[in-house]
């Protein structure tokens, strides 16, 4: 038996700047292969495997490690292209993760869903556990992907399109959308999570170990949130050169804000709403530090803070990175509004320590004797589709409009 096979081995699809590796890494698995069709990705993760990143609670271990890094488009692999080099045809990873790219699928985006090339991906995703076959599979990407539109225009009918996919393949799936403040994360980030397995039976979704607040009465302890401000005090304080501050007019309209509230858009008339449909300029935003950050963006304009002084300046490119679980050591390549980039679209590392350590414990469990089965989707999907489906009867044809006349 090799090394990598009496190893917990992970295969990392989509790895980004590598968020989720770090997360798996910090419960136990091992990266086997990383791959990313990024250029600064990719140079990102070879950089910090040189750097050799302790791995937090695991001082023996190095990040990436044994990882072989794969500069790829995923729809050009194969099942050989992501096997260590010492394995058999046969070798099965413990562990197949991937987060498509999120953007057809994000409020943030335009929501072009399957007419988008990158909202396909996920279907080289499935394909690649057919052809792996991996004990388990981590799926992640955002919420709005639960009532996202299918092929026959229904909302919610992509989510039933992925799980049918591998069920057809013989894998169980189990979905939930989890919030990384929920396990320490200092940032407010809900996204969907899918665990999938034909060999091993299905674990729960890790139970939260913080809260917003603590009731009086708890079955268990839990914590409350970490917030920003503790968070940052936590920090090193930023290099000046990273620092951007409010100019005289910004920082005038920034003083006048309450924290946790941005500058509002222009409104978006829709038909039940014809006074519009009113949000914030998300790049005019400023933090409240008794909270967890907002979602870490893939833009360089992220949240404001409010400094003792009463001035303002954005939270850095590296305090982003802290946010959303990257250790200090970590090497991100490219120009800043690429650093951005990465960051906002890496997954959370809390909340992947947390999925990592179930399945971890599903594994070491052994192999199921009976056949996984599925578990039903949340009660709450069913209630956010019903919600879609009603909004697209009252809005629907206005949207199209709207796009079309902006196309």
């Amino acid at each position: 038996m090799s090394r990598s096979d009496s190893l917990p081995t992970l295969v990392s699809l989509f790895a980004g700047a590598g968020g989720m590796d770090i997360g798996l890494e910090r419960a136990g698995w091992q990266t086997a292969v990383a791959t990313d069709i990024d250029g600064d990705c990719v140079a990102t993760l070879e950089a910090s495997k040189a750097a050799g990143v302790p791995v937090r609670g695991r001082s023996a271990f190095r990040h990436l490690h044994d990882a072989a890094i794969v500069k790829a488009d995923v729809c050009d692999l194969v099942a050989a292209d992501l096997r260590p080099a010492h394995v058999t045809g046969d070798w099965r990873p413990s562990l197949l993760a991937g987060g498509p790219p999120c953007q057809p699928w994000s409020s943030a985006g335009l929501q072009q869903g399957l007419r988008d090339a990158r909202g396909q991906l996920f279907e080289h995703l499935i394909r690649l556990t057919d052809e792996l076959r991996p004990h388990f599979v981590l799926f992640e990407n955002v919420r709005g992907l639960v009532t996202a539109v299918g092929p026959g225009g229904r909302p919610g009918e992509v989510l039933e399109l992925i799980q049918r996919s591998f069920e057809d393949l013989g894998y169980a799936t189990t979905f939930a959308t989890l919030n990384a403040a929920d396990y320490g994360a200092p940032q407010r980030r809900v996204r969907l999570f899918m665990m999938a397995s034909d060999t091993h039976a299905l674990p729960a979704f890790p139970e939260p170990t913080r809260q917003r607040s603590i009731p009086a009465m708890l079955d268990r302890e839990c914590e409350p949130w970490v917030s920003l401000g503790e968070f940052l005090n936590g920090l090193p304080r930023p290099a000046p050169a990273e620092v951007m501050l409010a100019n005289e007019q910004r920082g005038a309209e920034l003083a006048a804000l309450v924290p946790g509230t941005g500058l509002r858009t222009r409104g978006r008339v829709e038909n039940n709403r014809p006074g519009g449909h009113w949000g914030y300029r998300q790049d005019f935003f400023l933090a409240d530090p008794a909270l967890p950050a907002r979602t870490i963006r893939a833009a360089g304009t992220p949240d404001w803070i409010r400094l003792p002084d009463g001035s303002h300046r954005r939270l850095t490119w590296r305090e982003c990175a802290a946010l959303q679980g990257f250790p200090p050591g970590w090497r991100f390549e490219g120009r800043i509004a690429s650093k951005f980039r990465q960051i906002g679209n890496a997954v959370q590392a809390d909340a992947a320590e947390a999925l990592g350590g179930v399945l971890l414990g599903m594994l070491a469990g052994g192999p199921s004797k009976t056949t996984p089965r599925s578990v039903p989707l949340p009660s709450e999907f069913g209630r956010r589709v019903k919600y879609t489906v009603a909004e697209h009867r009252t809005n629907g044809e206005h949207r199209v409009r709207v796009r079309a006349s902006v196309a």
